[in-house]
C-alpha cells in the first residue's frame, strides 16, 4: 500500500511539473483577453445566405481568363472613341460577333443593322421610336471603342449589356458592327495595300 501511494505521489509531482513547464517563459499563453477575436476565431459564414450571395467582387478584381478592367466612366464618351480593340480579331471572332449581335442586339437593331428589328418593324412593333441605324446616320461613324462603351453603359433608351455580355464578347460584337459599316472594305484593304507597297 505504501509503495502504491509513493508511486501516485511521484506521478502527481511529475504531472504537476510537466503542466507548470508548459505555462512558463516568454511564450506563456494567457487566454482570456484577445485583441482581435475575429482574427483568432473567424466566424463561420453560410455562403448561400442572401447577405453573402449579393456581395460583389472587390473593385478591380479580374476573373481568370478575363480582359483587364475597363476604367472609363459613363460620361467619358470622347475618350471611348480613342480606345482600341485589345483583341486580335479573326474570322471566327467575327462569326461569333455576328451570332451574339443577332441574339442580343438584332431584336432592336435588326439583323441588317438598320434599326428595323422585330421590336420596331417599320413602326408596327411595340417600340414607337426607331432604334439606331448602325450602317447609316450618326452611329455609323462610331469607333469600336465607342460601340464597346455604349454596350457597356447603354445610351439613351438602350440599357447596358455589361451583365449579359463579358468584355471579350462586347469587343467581338463591336468588331462585327464595324465590318458592316460603310468604309469597312476600304479599311481592311488599306493595310493590305500598305504591306504590298512595303515589299
Amino acid at each position: 500500500m505504501k509503495r502504491t501511494s509513493n508511486i501516485l505521489i511521484v506521478a502527481a509531482l511529475a504531472t504537476g511539473a510537466f503542466l507548470a513547464a508548459c505555462n512558463r517563459g516568454e511564450h506563456n499563453r494567457k487566454p482570456g483577453r484577445i485583441y482581435m477575436p475575429d482574427m483568432v476565431e473567424s466566424r463561420a459564414y453560410e455562403f448561400y445566405s442572401a447577405r453573402l450571395s449579393g456581395l460583389k467582387p472587390v473593385e478591380g478584381t479580374v476573373k481568370r481568363g478575363e480582359l483587364l478592367p475597363y476604367h472609363l466612366k459613363e460620361a467619358d464618351t470622347a475618350l471611348a472613341n480613342l480606345v482600341k480593340n485589345p483583341l486580335a480579331i479573326t474570322p471566327t471572332d467575327l462569326k461569333e460577333g455576328e451570332r451574339l449581335f443577332n441574339i442580343y442586339c438584332g431584336i432592336c437593331h435588326g439583323t441588317k443593322l438598320d434599326g428595323n428589328g422585330p421590336l420596331y418593324k417599320d413602326g408596327n412593333g411595340p417600340y414607337p421610336a426607331k432604334p439606331a441605324d448602325l450602317v447609316a446616320g450618326a452611329k455609323s461613324g462610331y469607333s469600336e471603342g465607342r460601340l464597346f462603351h455604349v454596350m457597356t453603359y447603354g445610351f439613351n433608351m438602350m440599357g447596358s449589356y455589361a451583365s449579359q455580355l463579358d468584355r471579350e464578347q462586347r469587343w467581338k460584337i463591336a468588331a462585327y458592327i464595324k465590318t458592316k459599316q460603310p468604309g469597312a472594305a476600304a479599311q481592311t484593304a488599306a493595310p493590305a495595300s500598305d504591306s504590298a507597297t512595303a515589299k
